[in-house]
């Protein structure tokens, strides 16, 4: 390479390029969740605590028409969905409808985004926590820990206990999300499993007991009627229950950590709203026909042993669905209140970080004081923002009826709802360019109607609420009323006194996103493969980058570094910038070093922001079309699930590629210049030694060493034909290189490798056919040779095409 170094191009998130002299590094961030996983977060959301406290409720205000309120409910929200579909994947960053609007509409309508869109994260979450504080008491009194009517130290009734459990739960899961541990996305595709499994049941068997009643039609059209309390019933209802359907607003919040996100958002929307609209249909349909009112239920919900059962489920609240269970199902009871404490537990986890992630976009922007945005150096998560947003969840848990809660919640996603529909409409005009992968059809129409049909819940609502539970002081409706207003009158006065001003005084910060470096001209070229070599450990980063140059050189092939700043799942990944110093730094030692070499390959580096290491180098693998990754390993792994470690074993597994991984040896540690005079070679055939024959060939030819092949024969069995034809055609694929050979005799193939690899600088050794179903990344044996080896070694498992992509599918099922 030229003697001077070349120059070095920033490049920011707008696309400017400034000159810098510091590493060749591109910083992207690994999108790792794939339609599937999106769509189950979606799913999630919307079947979370609000079908379990919300129906009793619901069911009270539009009787049996809840059927057709759960219907409509999907209608209405389809209209708005389709514009956060449009505006997600335009725009797939964290904080979602904030940005948009705060980017489209006058001041103060993006403040007011954020502001509303905290605090109905925040409220919604209040409600869930209420719930599971309901949920786990009857829990406790279903199962004779309590008894009914109980009184904890002579004070704590069941309403007092209800409170107090949902503020520690709530401050449990702010200390989860503080400490970075999340619900992954397997485990989140678990518990919305058992969620729908559980309603299926619910809903099967609630059917069959409806149909097992006489003349049951009539519970929904006699009842007194269809929809006992009108057209006011009905739209109460959709109101009221609306924030369940708001799981679209979940899945734009992570659209930055979406593969895709431009085809994959919008599908996630319609899938998830698909799913979820006829199992609350059939969860409505189910609870009022299969339930009866006996008297011991209905002295419980204070109504009479004649009434109706949709009034006794409304009477009964929360716990309708529980009780309705618990006469349909067997052991419904049990198995209703799981799947509710399930299902409460991961929805508080999913607000809390939701909530806190506004809120912290608002810090970041300057609306809300600069606390808001501060991250924890060690956890690396917004810690004052889970913190406050934990305060205020615990506050309105604490403060509020549950109906209130509910609606007070519904009001302001309502208003944000109406906000993104405009923003839509606006961005039309104002942002023509936008990269717009899916679009509203029959525009400005589906938007219009969204905010129509939305200003018309929130009356309605208020008006259901109070005709069912009186008009006065007293009303939940009245309470949601004024709380919504107290906190926008708050909202007006901070941005009037604080955040008006400090947006006004913000600079512009360029955060570098991008560093490319001119390679040399005479090295400018196209190469035939692309070389990808992940690194963290700079005691390991020049041996790595020696085998990689070897291995270029001889490919004609491009080096590709790539170290990976992690963040936790709270944290947005576009934060993950101000992680990258470490990760800088090792790159540009790696860079360095080829310079060193002169070494006429180009070599480029890149840090990728994600939330795993593994997956954002299988990202990378994909997305830059490499040919072959080269990964260090050192250690054990730590736990015994893994054979090489969680990263590596990921890597190797299901990788679309050809794959090396180097046990760094004695040359990391000073011991010696990391020169290969002398290197081993063990063969018994097969694509994978062929493999390791060619890496071999390539480090031996550049470091001028001596290559000992070696067949073991470790059954008597084993002919000397067929060893030594092994070895003849292994000899010819190194071509002239200076080699000798050798048949070696050992019961133990791994420990005759071993003993041989004592007097060799390097070990280069081909993965081994093992059963699918043996806990193997690249066979017992090359695993053997790997950990116990005196020298270096290179395990070498080549890409079989579709017989490699079956194994590990098969493999990755099975983990």
């Amino acid at each position: 390479m030229d003697d001077e170094p070349s120059d070095r191009v920033v490049q920011d998130s707008e696309g400017d390029a400034t000159q810098e002299e510091s590493g060749n590094v591109e910083t992207e961030l690994s999108r790792d969740m794939s339609l599937f996983d999106i769509t189950f977060i979606g799913v999630g959301a919307m079947i979370g605590a609000g079908v379990f406290a919300l129906t009793g409720f619901a069911a009270g205000l539009a009787g049996p028409a809840l059927i057709l309120a759960f219907g409509l409910n999907g209608f209405v929200a389809l209209f708005t969905a389709v514009s956060y579909a449009e505006l997600g994947a335009a725009f797939p960053e964290a904080g979602g409808g904030y940005l948009w609007v705060k980017e489209a509409l006058v001041d103060p309508n993006g403040f007011y985004a954020g502001w509303m869109s905290w605090f109905a994260h925040a409220v919604a979450c209040s409600l869930y926590a209420v719930t599971f504080g309901v949920f786990l008491t009857e829990f406790l009194v279903y199962g004779g820990v309590l008894a009914e009517g109980f009184q904890l130290l002579g004070f704590i009734g069941r309403g007092l206990l209800d409170k107090v459990l949902a503020v520690l739960m709530v401050s449990l899961f702010a200390y989860i999300n503080y400490r970075g541990a999340e619900e992954t996305g397997k485990a989140g595709v678990v518990v919305t499993f058992i969620k729908v499994v559980i309603l299926g049941i619910f809903v099967a068997f609630g059917i069959l007991a409806t149909m097992h009643t006489p003349d049951w039609p009539a519970k929904f059209i006699n009842s007194p009627r269809f929809a006992p309390n009108g057209v006011i019933g009905i739209i109460g209802a959709m109101g009221f229950t609306y924030i369940a359907f708001e799981g679209y607003e979940i899945i734009v919040q992570s659209g930055e950590e979406v593969v895709d996100p431009g085809k994959n958002v919008p599908k996630a929307v319609f899938y998830s709203l698909a799913i979820v609209v006829p199992i609350y249909i059939l969860v409505a349909f189910a609870a009022i026909g299969g339930i009866e009112t006996i008297p011991e239920l209905a002295e419980r919900a204070s109504v009479s042993a004649s009434a109706p059962t949709w009034q006794l489920l409304g009477n009964l609240g929360e716990l309708g669905i529980i009780e309705a269970a618990g006469q349909f199902v067997p052991y419904g009871v049990p198995l209703l209140l799981v799947a509710g404490l399930t299902a409460t537990m991961s929805a508080l986890n999913a607000t809390v970080y939701s909530s806190s992630r506004v809120s912290f976009a608002m810090g970041r922007d300057r609306a809300l004081p600069q606390l808001f945005s501060a991250v924890h150096p060690e956890k690396r998560t917004p810690h004052v923002a889970i913190f406050l947003s934990a305060v205020l969840i615990a506050l309105m848990a604490v403060v509020l009826p549950i109906e209130a809660v509910a609606a007070s919640a519904d009001i302001m996603f309502i208003l944000l709802f109406v906000q993104v529909n405009w923003t839509v409409i606006k961005m039309r005009k104002t942002h023509p360019d936008l990269p717009r992968t899916y679009e509203v059809p029959y525009m400005p129409w589906p938007p219009l109607i969204g905010i129509v049909l939305q200003f018309l819940l929130t009356p309605f609502l208020l008006s259901a609420l109070g005709m069912k539970i009186g008009l006065g002081p007293d009303s939940h409706g009245f309470i949601a009323l004024v709380t919504t207003a107290i906190w926008m009158v708050l909202g007006l006065l901070l941005y009037y006194g604080y955040s008006q001003r400090k947006e006004n005084e913000k600079i512009e910060e360029e955060t570098p996103t991008v560093t490319t470096e001119q390679a040399p001209a005479e090295a400018r070229r196209d190469r035939e493969q692309r070389i990808l070599v992940p690194v963290a450990n700079p005691a390991t980063v020049e041996q790595l980058m020696r085998t990689a140059l070897d291995l270029a050189e001889e490919r004609d092939a491009e080096i590709e570094v790539v170290s990976v700043a992690t963040v936790p799942q709270q944290t947005p990944l576009s934060e993950g910038r101000q992680f990258v110093a470490e990760e800088r730094a090792v790159i540009d030692q790696a860079i360095d070093f080829a310079d060193e070499e002169r070494s006429e390959v180009p070599v480029s580096g890149k840090i990728r922001i994600g939330h795993d290491v593994s997956q954002a180098i299988l990202n990378t693998i994909d997305q830059d079309d490499i040919d072959l990754v080269l990964m260090g390993w050192r250690s054990r792994p730590r736990r015994r699930d893994f054979v090489l470690g969680s990263n590596v074993d990921e890597v190797v597994t299901k990788s679309r590629c050809d794959v090396l991984v180097e046990r760094v040896g004695p040359a990391a540690d000073g011991e010696s210049d990391g020169s290969v005079d002398s290197l081993l070679l063990p063969t018994a055939g097969g694509p994978h030694a062929k493999f390791a024959t060619e890496i071999a060939r390539a480090v031996a030819r550049r470091n001028h060493a001596h290559i000992k092949v070696i067949y073991v024969r470790s059954d008597e069995s084993d002919g000397d034909d067929a060893a030594q034809s092994i070895l003849d055609s292994t000899i010819a694929e190194l071509e002239a290189l200076e080699t000798t050979t050798e048949v070696v005799e050992g019961r133990d193939i791994a420990d005759a490798i071993v003993e041989e690899s004592a007097d060799h600088d390097l070990t280069v050794i081909g993965a081994s056919r093992e059963g699918l179903l043996q806990q193997v990344v690249f066979g017992a044996i090359p695993e053997a040779v790997g950990k116990r080896a005196q020298s270096a070694v290179i395990m070498a498992k080549q890409d079989l095409g579709i017989t490699s992509r079956v194994t590990r599918w098969f493999k990755s099922r099975r983990s």
